[in-house]
């Protein structure tokens, strides 16, 4: 059973240590390092690595000495995947290039004038992309859980400075539904990961690489109750300094409620399940993610 609190490892020391190397050193030391966190977590943090084995194992077909050495592949790359990210946000010279597949689509998006939904998933480096959409000239909405440790959120701002995005926290008392509401209705980009969730909360089940697997009613529900054009990206490490963007084509959803809920659920998982065969290691999500 999925088990993600809603919560991100890591402490402040630690950021604070790569953010000083990154400063410096730029990028290379601080994978150099990373390498020993790398192997730190691959060793040591036996409650990631065994569902990550797993699904290495038997959703990719890997054979058994292959996927451990993807284990701790998986743990670099996230490593690298935090670390540009950083470099991104805050501005230090780097030598990174992006590949941008569909950005017609979001200009497409955004020229109806309706607003749209961006949703993705912990797969790649969304937040990188999310990030280069400020080139698209429209104010972006980022909804999240807020499960980071607030101390770690504030020192990260003092690092990085002032986002080109508004965060919309998910609350209890749902006053994050209206937020999104303004947000789409002064045609604004709302954007939300679609693949976790609470437990206690509602879900959708979909057949996912070749097992059943819940995800998150609310991205899908919102889609269909709004009827905005929802579109679906992703960003992937293609090289140490390369990435790749995907944007699909928008699409709205239509009819009956419920109907426009599962068809947005079947969209997202063949398009997901299709990234993730394409780039297996960068796949984030170290839990039990099937029933």
């Amino acid at each position: 059973m999925p088990s993600w609190q809603g919560k991100s490892k890591g402490n402040k020391l630690g950021y604070r240590i790569f953010i000083d190397i990154l400063r410096y050193g730029g990028i290379w030391p601080a994978y150099a390092l990373l390498r020993c966190v790398a192997g730190y977590y691959f060793l040591f943090s036996h409650s990631s690595s065994r569902p990550i084995f797993r699904y290495f194992r038997t959703k990719i077909g890997y054979g058994w000495w292959r996927s451990l050495r993807s284990v701790y592949r998986n743990y670099y790359v996230f490593g690298q995947t935090l670390i540009d990210k950083v470099v991104v946000m805050a501005g230090i010279p780097n030598k990174f290039t992006f590949q941008f597949e569909g950005e017609h689509h979001l200009r497409q998006l955004i020229a109806a004038g309706k607003g749209g939904i961006l949703l993705s998933a912990h797969l790649g480096n969304w937040e990188v992309a999310g990030h280069l959409f400020k080139r698209l000239e429209t104010r972006i909405n980022i909804v999240m859980f807020d499960g980071e440790h607030e101390r770690i959120k504030q020192y990260l701002s003092t690092v990085t400075g002032e986002r080109n995005v508004n965060v919309i926290v998910i609350k209890d008392d749902l006053s994050h539904i209206y937020a999104i509401n303004d947000a789409l209705s002064n045609n604004e980009l709302v954007c939300m990961h679609a693949d976790r969730f609470l437990e206690g909360n509602k879900t959708e089940t979909a057949l996912f690489l070749g097992s059943n697997a819940r995800f998150p009613a609310g991205p899908f529900l919102l889609a269909a109750t709004f009827r905005v054009p929802v579109s679906l990206v992703f960003a992937f490490k293609e090289s140490a300094t390369h990435y790749h963007l995907f944007a699909t084509p928008p699409r709205e959803y239509h009819g009956r409620r419920k109907q426009g809920v599962q068809e947005a659920v079947q969209d997202f998982v063949h398009v997901m399940e299709e990234k993730v065969r394409q780039y297996p290691e960068q796949w984030f999500n170290y839990y039990d993610f099937w029933e």
